[in-house]
C-alpha cells in the first residue's frame, strides 16, 4: 500500500519533466513523446497496453508512476436521447457529466471541481460542499469517456466541449486551462478551441487573467440578473464582483483576444423576467460584442425558484433582438434524469451505491 502511495500521477507531468524522469531511470529520451502520445492522444490508461515500448521500461513506469484513470459509474438515458454520467475518480469522488446530442452537434458538458463554492441559489451543485478541484488528466478523461458515449450510441463524434458541469471553472484555473491545452494539442485530442465554451459565475480579476493569457476558447457569463441586488440575492459571488466589475474584466478580456463573450441568463418567474429587467440586460450587453442565450429554468427541490412563463421568455427575447442583440432561447435537455442546466448534484446514496 505504502509503494502505490509513492507512486506519481504521470499525467501530471509535463513533457520535458518525463524526459527528465526517464534519463533518471536510464532510458533514452525519445521514449517520453511515445509514452506521451499513448497518455494524450491515444487516452491509454494502463502501461501494459503501450505496445512500443520495451518490458523492461513498461515494468518500470508500473513501478513508479500511475494513472488515475476517471471511470464512468453509472449512465442515465433521457427520454430526449441526453445522457448523464457519474463519473468516479481515483480518490473514490463522483462528479457528473453530459452528453447533449443535437442533429449537427454532440456536445459534452464537464465539470471542473468536486461540488462548489459558490452556493448560488438556484442551482443544485451550489448545495453541495466542495471537497477539491479536479486535475487537468480529470476533466480530459471525462471528454473522452463522453465522446466514446458520441461514437458508441449516437456514430457521432463530440463536436463541442462546454465547461458547465459542477464547479467553478475559473477557481480551478490552471487545471481548467491545463485540460484544454491537453485536450486542443495535436498531440493530445486536437480539437479546436473554438469548440470549447467555459463558463463562468463571474470573477472579475480571472476573467482578466484569461485576457492577459489570450485563450483561444469561448468565454460565457452566468449573467442571469443585470442590476446588483437581484444578482446578490440569488449569486452571492456578485458581492465581491459587481457588475460593474465585471463590465470592466469583460471589456479588458475582449480587448485581449477579440473573442465576442457569451451572456446566460434564466428567466425566472417573477423574478427577472420584466420587460425593465430586460431592458437592464440590454444596457449591459453595450459593454462588448456579445450574444445572449436565454436559458429555461429547472426546478430543483432545494430552491423556490420557478421557470418563467412561455409567452413572457418570447417577449424578454423579442425586446433583445428588437435592440439589435443576438439571442437565442435554448430549450431544457434531459430534465427527466436531472440533467438539465442547474442540475447536476451527486446525491449521497449514489455515493454508496456505487
Amino acid at each position: 500500500m505504502n509503494n502505490i502511495v509513492k507512486k506519481v500521477d504521470i499525467r501530471s507531468l509535463s513533457l520535458d519533466q518525463l524526459k527528465e524522469k526517464l534519463r533518471e531511470l536510464g532510458e533514452q529520451q525519445f521514449r517520453a513523446k511515445q509514452i506521451y502520445e499513448w497518455l494524450w492522444k491515444k487516452s491509454c490508461t494502463s502501461f501494459d497496453e503501450m505496445s512500443n515500448l520495451s518490458k523492461s521500461l513498461r515494468d518500470k513506469l508500473n513501478e513508479n508512476y500511475i494513472i488515475h484513470a476517471v471511470t464512468v459509474n453509472k449512465s442515465q438515458f433521457s427520454a430526449d436521447k441526453t445522457i448523464k454520467s457519474t463519473f468516479r475518480l481515483f480518490d473514490d469522488h463522483l462528479i457528473e457529466g453530459v452528453l447533449i446530442p443535437a442533429p449537427e452537434r454532440m456536445t459534452a458538458c464537464v465539470s471542473s471541481q468536486v461540488g462548489c463554492s459558490l452556493t448560488c441559489k438556484f442551482c443544485a451543485t451550489g448545495y453541495m460542499e466542495r471537497k477539491r478541484n479536479l486535475n487537468a488528466d480529470e476533466i480530459y478523461d471525462q471528454v473522452v469517456l463522453i465522446s466514446k458515449q458520441a461514437e458508441e450510441n449516437y456514430q457521432m463524434p463530440l463536436s463541442n466541449i462546454v465547461y458547465m458541469g459542477m464547479g467553478e471553472p475559473l477557481l480551478n484555473y490552471a487545471n481548467v486551462l491545463k485540460s484544454v491545452e491537453r485536450i486542443t494539442a495535436p498531440d493530445g485530442l486536437n480539437m479546436a478551441a473554438k469548440r470549447i465554451t467555459v463558463s463562468t459565475a463571474g470573477i472579475a480579476k480571472m476573467i482578466k487573467k484569461l485576457g492577459d493569457d489570450e485563450v483561444k476558447f469561448n468565454l460565457a457569463l452566468s449573467l442571469h440578473a443585470a442590476n446588483d441586488a437581484k444578482r446578490n440575492e440569488i449569486m452571492p459571488i456578485n458581492e465581491q464582483n459587481s457588475l460593474k466589475a465585471l463590465a470592466e474584466s469583460l471589456k479588458y478580456y475582449f480587448a485581449k483576444t477579440k473573442n465576442p463573450v457569451t451572456y446566460e441568463y434564466i428567466v425566472f418567474n417573477n423574478f427577472n423576467d420584466e420587460l425593465s429587467d430586460a431592458a437592464e440586460l440590454a444596457a449591459f450587453c453595450k459593454h462588448l460584442p456579445c450574444k445572449v442565450n436565454i436559458i429555461e429554468y429547472n426546478p430543483i427541490s432545494f430552491a423556490d425558484f420557478e421557470n418563467a412563463e412561455g409567452d413572457k421568455i418570447e417577449r424578454f427575447a423579442a425586446y433583445l433582438k428588437k435592440k439589435g442583440i443576438i439571442t437565442n432561447v435554448r430549450r431544457s435537455r434531459g430534465k427527466d434524469i436531472d440533467a438539465a442546466c442547474g442540475q447536476l448534484a451527486v446525491k449521497e446514496k449514489q455515493a454508496v451505491a456505487g
